[in-house]
């Protein structure tokens, strides 16, 4: 493996640690009675604009001018790995619940593998296939330590949830497919644009719920955070790896850190089934990253 190809997974990997502090913004704003649709709208529109500023004083004005073909998977990128991924997302929990929809979540590096093999002819060896099962086993433990009841589940919901896993699996196959030439700074301004344009026109983000200023500064640090600095180490990370489907594993840290922030913040119990799926995902993190994988 070469430097620059640990660097992305390095990235890849902080990335993945950001996006775990994602559930303490989602609560706060909602303990102060945002919306779902308030919620996804002010981390969409917000990262526009806080990556816009940041991307004119370090580039220019001039860097925004880009060619139609950066441009259609900018907007790919925003339509499918945020506007239609959120919203799918939100359906999955309002019918599944939380836990549930964030165990089919973690069935993205499926997707991702699967896409890549069709698209880039990557190879799924022995190796890559075991860590992909120890990884989506680690994930589902973590999150619901072993427990699951199948009695009333939502047909709509666990289709809604696995639209979800596939939407946030594509994020690793559209940053590939720009290259290394893109802009990851023009790409996430353009991507969160179109994914705040998608949630205007869909989900009506002004209808029902409460809307002040705490919700405006907890919406700003939601889009700052978990979002624009996150997605920047991601986009960067992404492009120095050659071997896409392993690009969710090491983002899967995020299921770790979540897990972690539950128990310190808010006091979840952690069971043995907890441990052993945390346990889990950090081995096939280890697996992936070994050079004949």
């Amino acid at each position: 493996m070469t430097k620059k190809e640990r660097t992305g997974y390095a990235q890849v990997f902080a990335g993945g640690v950001i996006w775990g502090f994602i559930g303490m913004f989602v609560l706060e704003l909602n303990k102060l009675g945002a919306t779902s649709a308030m919620t996804v709208f002010l981390r969409m529109s917000f990262a526009f604009i806080i990556m816009a500023v940041v991307t004119a004083a370090k580039y220019g004005v001039s860097v925004f001018r880009t060619d139609r073909r950066t441009l259609i998977i900018c907007i790919m990128l925003g339509l499918i790995c945020h506007g239609i991924y959120n919203v799918f997302y939100n359906i999955a929990v309002v019918k599944t619940g939380i836990t549930l929809g964030a165990v089919m979540l973690n069935i993205a590096p499926v997707f991702t593998a699967a896409a890549s093999r069709i698209l880039f002819r990557e190879k799924i060896t022995p190796k890559k296939a075991a860590a992909l099962a120890l990884n989506i086993a680690g994930c589902f433990l973590a999150v619901t330590g072993g427990s699951l009841s199948l009695e009333g589940l939502s047909v709509v919901g666990i289709l809604f949830g696995i639209g979800a896993g596939f939407c946030y699996s594509m994020t690793a196959i559209i940053g590939r497919i720009a290259g290394d030439s893109t802009n990851a700074y023009v790409m996430s301004v353009y991507s969160y644009l179109a994914a705040a344009i998608f949630i205007v026109l869909f989900m009506h983000p002004w209808s029902g719920g409460a809307f002040n200023m705490k919700i405006l500064v907890w919406g700003f640090l939601y889009a700052l955070i978990p979002t624009a600095l996150a997605y920047i180490l991601y986009y960067n990370g992404v492009r120095k790896i050659t071997e896409s489907s392993k690009v969710p594993v090491f983002a899967s840290s995020e299921t770790v850190v979540a897990a972690l922030l539950g128990i310190f913040l808010y006091h979840e119990a952690l069971g043995v089934m907890n441990i052993i799926g945390i346990a889990l995902v950090l081995l096939s993190v280890v697996m992936m990253n070994k050079n004949n994988a």
